[in-house]
């Protein structure tokens, strides 16, 4: 593999404090490397340092031949001009409507966004997707991503590890990627850097590999630390053995045994996040049942659905962006009150919400972590010990220092862990979790999740983190945009197939395609409502209407296939004018959206039909 990029004896501080080490590294051809470490580390400042963004105080950054680095940075930096504009700039539209690998981008991160949009009056999470779309069409030797899957969907996550792995599989460049999501790292990266303490080490193969290999480095130092620690017991015996004693000892002896005691290592992580006490659960916990829930502007959200939450129920939701997730959380919570229907709470519930937002501590922005905490509970009884809340803090990661901080002063991490402290110091029974992974980093979740792993109150987790999922929740459902809140036995995996299948019978129109959607969705609705009793069969009138609704809508998406084909075929052909390629992308994402709603309708006609 030929070498693209180096850094050589790379210095860098940060007030009194060095990010960066003498840190010496390269990239190669063809790999393709994750980047973890804790947060404030310096994950970010590597990635400026490597793509020529910062420039470090001591060493060099050296490339080879030219080689052109590309940064997506943390920060929104597109505001002005439009979608097409910030993505292909002043480029003619015949240069890239016929690429295959630039409709691929569009169809992946852009596919609800309008090429004539003002990036204005997108949200943030849109001109995030138009920023990593914007550096996925180009052709740079080395993409340097920070935190990419921030805003995108199970989905979205999925297509963009598949697209990285297909684009660098064979060489043509390299990848460095900063991210916490595990489940990513694993599907792409083939090397992992760890950033800690002003170094960085190197492992070779992706996630699970690194936690792996640092275990086994751990064990070594562990059986290293025995042998040291032994030695270093029988040092402080010797000394301690009386003042008359001590003043003829060997001076050397003295000084080996202080040298021992100095070279103590500091804990390379002291988050040991606490077990709280759960308030007892009843028989009855939450129960949604017949709700139906429809927004402001007519859409129904919610469509008659039941689901039957018991003590110790665990389960994980995912689902289409706009499909109505945080909205089932406030239904549980009592924020949001249904169209029709109810939503029964037991009387011993004690429930808690992890909001997307951290805006909730911007009125404790003058206090300190622990008089933060103490506004929730002063003390909190662990394993049958009582801990004050400064015990606590720090138990749970916060350094003295930190814990003396005030709240305003906290990274993004921080202050999303002291959210979940402050939540779980007022014991609740029942958690519920919108992204909790926002801003944390590889090890805070791993203690995260060793928490919840054995928390025995019921948990509700809404999540694009598959790794979170998978790990903590026994059983997933999902929210497909239909109204409807579907079981999935086959976890996160079964979403994906489903989605997939659906999209595929939508894009083709084709009888095959078709089937395998059929079979899938044959798949989700023998499960029937996620924990709700299973309801009455469709009538025969009824499934003749379903199996006629299949074939009209089958007919609709092979015309609709024809019809994108056609529009495609005149982008190609009118690339050189800029308004009809314009008018063309108009008429195609109607298509677009009419094919989606079909496709919702085919897949509910197709349970109706089996």
């Amino acid at each position: 593999m030929s070498h693209l990029l180096g850094a050589d004896s790379v210095h860098l501080t940060l007030g009194t404090r060095a990010l960066l080490d003498g840190v010496s590294l390269g990239v190669d051809d063809g790999q393709r490397i994750g980047v973890v470490g804790p947060n404030g580390a310096g994950k970010s400042t590597l990635l400026r340092v490597l793509s020529g963004r910062q420039e470090p105080d001591a060493g060099r950054v050296t490339r080879v031949g030219g080689t052109r680095v590309a940064l997506l940075d943390q920060r929104d930096e597109l505001m002005a001009g439009t979608v097409l504009e910030a993505v292909h700039g002043d480029a003619d539209a015949h240069e890239w409507a016929s690429d295959a690998r630039v409709r691929a981008v569009h169809a992946g991160l852009l596919a609800d966004v309008a090429l004539d949009a003002r990036l204005s009056e997108l949200s943030g999470g849109q001109r995030r997707r138009v920023a990593l779309a914007a550096l996925l069409v180009r052709d740079d030797e080395v993409l340097v991503l920070d935190e990419p899957t921030n805003h995108l969907d199970v989905e979205g996550v999925a297509w963009l590890a598949s697209y990285l792995v297909d684009r660098y599989a064979r060489g043509g460049g390299a990848l460095v990627v900063v991210t916490h999501d595990r489940w990513f790292l694993d599907a792409v990266c083939t090397r992992t850097w760890e950033v800690h303490d002003g170094v960085v080490d190197q492992y070779e193969g992706g996630y699970a590999a690194y936690v792996l290999a640092r275990a086994e480095r751990a064990q070594q130092a562990a059986t290293v630390e025995s042998k040291r620690q032994n030695l270093l017991r029988k040092e402080l015996a010797w000394l301690r053995r009386g003042a008359p004693a001590r003043t003829s000892k060997p001076k050397f002896r003295i000084d080996a045994a202080s040298a021992l005691i100095a070279d103590e290592p500091p804990p390379r992580d002291s988050l040991a996040l606490a077990r709280t006490a759960t308030a007892r659960l009843g028989k009855d916990v939450l129960d949604i049942e017949d709700v139906t829930y429809t927004l402001p502007d007519g859409r129904v959200l919610f469509d008659d659905i039941t689901w039957r939450l018991g003590p110790g129920d665990r389960y994980g939701v995912v689902g289409v962006n706009g499909a109505g997730k945080t909205t089932l959380l406030r239904l549980l919570t009592g924020s949001a009150v249904p169209t029709s229907g109810r939503v029964r709470r037991g009387k011993t519930v004690r429930v808690a919400e992890l909001r997307q937002d951290v805006e909730d501590l911007d009125e404790l922005a003058g206090l300190t972590v622990v008089e933060a905490v103490e506004r929730e509970k002063r003390t909190i009884v662990v394993a049958g010990k009582e801990l004050t809340a400064a015990q606590l803090v720090e138990r749970l990661g916060f350094t003295r220092e930190r814990a003396r901080t005030l709240v305003r002063e906290l990274s993004g991490g921080e202050r999303r862990r002291l959210q979940l402290l402050r939540l779980l110091v007022g014991e609740p029974n029942v958690l519920l979790l919108d992204e909790p992974t926002n801003d944390l980093d590889t090890d805070t979740l791993a203690a995260v999740e060793d928490l919840l792993d054995g928390w025995p109150g019921t948990l509700i987790v809404v999540s694009h983190d598959r790794y979170l999922l998978e790990r903590v929740c026994d059983r997933q459902v999902a929210l497909l945009g239909d109204g409807r809140l579907r079981d999935l036995p086959g976890g996160v995996e079964e979403y994906l197939q489903l989605r997939g299948a659906a999209l595929a019978a939508s894009g083709a129109g084709s009888t095959s395609a078709v089937g395998s959607a059929a079979a899938a969705a044959a798949s989700a609705a023998a499960t029937g409502e996620a924990g709700g009793a299973s309801a009455p069969g469709p009538s025969a009138a009824e499934v003749r209407a379903a199996r006629k609704d299949v074939q009209r809508i089958e007919r609709r998406l092979q015309r609709i296939s024809a019809l994108e084909a056609d529009l495609h075929t005149r982008m190609a052909a009118q690339a050189t004018d800029h308004q009809a390629v314009t008018a063309l992308d108009t008429e195609l994402r109607a298509l677009a959206a009419e094919r989606e709603e079909l496709e919702l309708a085919w897949l509910e006609a197709a349970e109706t039909a089996g």
